[in-house]
């Protein structure tokens, strides 16, 4: 194990989180924001592959990191085809899939791009992502939607959901494959998951259009206004996107996707702004409900995670209503580059089975 060093690239959709880690260490760890005005100018989140990159270079050599030390490079996994859970090696197939967007289209999707491009130019580095976003895990009958031409698809944070899992296991001293849990994300996109005995057998689909809405995505939408908004002739195809994904949600009522400004905004006696942040806890609530059901209501914890976590309030207002479906416990934050450090650690020790993109 001595002197491995692993890079690890979290693209977000206003962020990208970068670290370095020697051995288990971490000797450098980064956040950088993008503003939506430096954002915009993008027709495709790909099209920001290499201004994320020269952001990351440049900030690596100015805290003086030698990458030729680099031997693993582990980026957040994107908008791939179904996969299964566990570590998977970048190869040219996931780049074109990747960068093409042959799957949809998300900020993870730089994850892969960018920690493929970096270990290229090292001299003895490969890349690698792990738990990627279309982790599918689902049970067949979690992936009847109501018409056979738009089947369910597995898309939630599964990397963090994963992690947050196996964390809160072993802190009470059992095994994840043993429990039944609600894993609850909070972030840009909310996901909410029923892990049962180890597999994710239902989520919602919190990309574009399923489940709680969140900062910047709708969530789900009254499907019959929706189609006829689509031929209204008011808007582009591409503009109706937009409203479910990246302008929707908080963004879409509020004109803002930080969580905290809206809460300083409630602080301040703002009632739309409580309206519409009570209103989003409300739909996790429900969300947390239906995934107790699927469980049988034999849930052994609900685990809140993700940015929004930090927000008494606003966790508050979920704990009140789903306290009596099992335990409450919150994981403030994410534990993503962590978990991908781990991942990356995992391969030097020939822990894991890499698994290879088809």
């Amino acid at each position: 194990m001595e002197g491995i060093r692993i890079l690890v690239i979290n693209p977000g959709s206003t962020s990208t989180k970068i670290a370095v880690f020697d051995n288990t260490t971490p000797t450098f760890i980064q956040t950088l924001r993008h503003s939506q005005e430096e954002l915009e100018k993008f027709d495709r989140v790909t099209d920001q592959f290499s201004f994320r990159k020269e952001l990351i270079l440049k900030e690596l050599k100015n805290a003086d990191i030698n990458l030729d030390l680099v031997k693993i490079v582990m980026g957040r996994g994107g908008l791939i085809k179904p996969v299964k859970s566990g570590v998977i090696e970048v190869n040219e197939k996931m780049v074109h899939d990747l960068y093409e967007c042959v799957y949809g289209e998300h900020a993870s999707n730089l994850g892969g791009l960018i920690a493929w491009d970096i270990a290229k130019a090292l001299p003895d580095a490969k890349a690698y992502i792990a738990n990627p976003v279309v982790v599918d895990e689902l049970d067949d009958i979690a992936r009847i939607s109501g018409h056979p031409l738009l089947p369910k698809r597995s898309i939630f944070h599964a990397l963090n959901q994963k992690a947050v899992a196996r964390q809160h296991a072993k802190s009470i001293l059992r095994k994840y494959e043993d429990l039944n849990l609600i894993v609850v994300h909070l972030g840009g996109g909310i996901t909410v998951g029923a892990h049962k005995k180890g597999l994710v057998v239902d989520v919602n689909q919190g990309l574009d259009g399923d489940g709680p809405f969140s900062p910047e995505r709708s969530g789900t939408l009254p499907v019959g206004d929706l189609v006829r908004l689509c031929f209204s002739g008011k808007y582009t195809e591409k503009e109706v996107l937009k409203m479910i994904t990246g302008k929707g949600g908080l963004v879409a009522y509020l004109g803002t996707n930080s969580a905290y400004e809206v809460e300083q905004r409630i602080a301040k006696g703002d009632e739309k702004a409580k309206l519409i942040y009570d209103a989003m806890a409300y739909q996790v609530s429900k969300e947390i409900g239906a995934m107790a059901v699927v469980l049988n209501n034999e849930v052994d914890g609900i685990l809140i995670t993700g940015g929004i976590a930090f927000d008494k309030y606003f966790v508050n207002q979920i704990i009140s209503k789903v306290h009596r479906l099992g335990p409450v416990h919150i994981y403030p934050g994410e534990d993503e580059m962590k978990a991908l450090a781990m991942n990356g650690i995992r391969i030097i020790k020939k822990e894991v089975k890499i698994l290879t993109y088809e």
